[in-house]
């Protein structure tokens, strides 16, 4: 899954990246309004953190231009203002949570992973396709109740299409919502780690929909 932090402090910017990509995230950074406004409407993020008190453009600002160019990406809210006003402010801007500074990064990385669910259409912390089973708080993947061993790049593909099950998924969607922007779309590495994948949770789970992208199946096939 793919993330834009969007935060003036450098140092808080890299604290909350090397947390979320060391919990499985791609993540790209932004450090005023104007590049993060440009970033999140031309790229697709699965969820976004905005700071509120950005240069450039305001965070509130920001967002309402997302929300009035139809842009619905999860926004999680992360500012030192902790007023009501101002929580009304970013919620009536479109804001699908908030958290004041100071905060726990942890509950970040979790409140993340419940936005980019929601967004997916699953209420529950495990999602289940068939005998394959995705705990995304604990980031682990079960086979017929087994740990399936995945790498970080494998995980992140594994994760977006369990969160999609059934769709027909891209190439180009899947590259790039595991992937940041500056990854070679021309490399063959995501057909390889496919193959990987469904070496480990069988090679039926995972189909390739000739001439439209990959979808993960329900069953295995005979």
């Amino acid at each position: 899954m793919r993330l834009l932090i969007v935060e003036d402090e450098p140092a808080l910017a890299l604290r909350l990246q090397q947390a979320l990509e060391a919990a499985g995230f791609v993540v790209d950074v932004a450090y005023d309004g104007e590049e993060g406004w440009h970033l999140g409407d031309t790229e697709p993020y699965d969820a976004i953190v905005l700071d509120l008190g950005l240069p450039k453009i305001d965070g509130v600002s920001v967002l309402q231009r997302w929300r009035e160019a139809g842009k619905t990406t999860p926004v999680l809210i992360l500012t030192a203002r902790g007023r009501w006003s101002e929580k009304m402010a970013g919620f009536n801007a479109g804001a699908d949570d908030y958290m004041t500074k100071p905060f726990e990064i942890q509950e970040v990385v979790y409140r993340l992973r419940a936005l980019i669910r929601r967004a997916s259409g699953h209420a529950q912390p495990e999602l289940v396709c068939g005998p394959l089973r995705l705990d995304t708080n604990a980031a682990r993947v079960t086979l017929d109740g087994a740990p399936v061993p995945l790498t970080a790049q494998e995980f992140r593909i594994l994760s977006y299409l369990i969160h999609h099950p059934g769709r027909v998924v891209s190439r180009t969607e899947l590259m790039e919502h595991v992937y940041d922007r500056h990854f070679d779309s021309d490399s063959n590495v995501l057909e390889v780690l496919l193959g990987r994948i469904r070496r480990k949770v069988g090679g039926g789970l995972i189909q390739t929909v000739r001439g439209q992208g990959y979808k993960l199946a329900a069953q295995e096939q005979a």
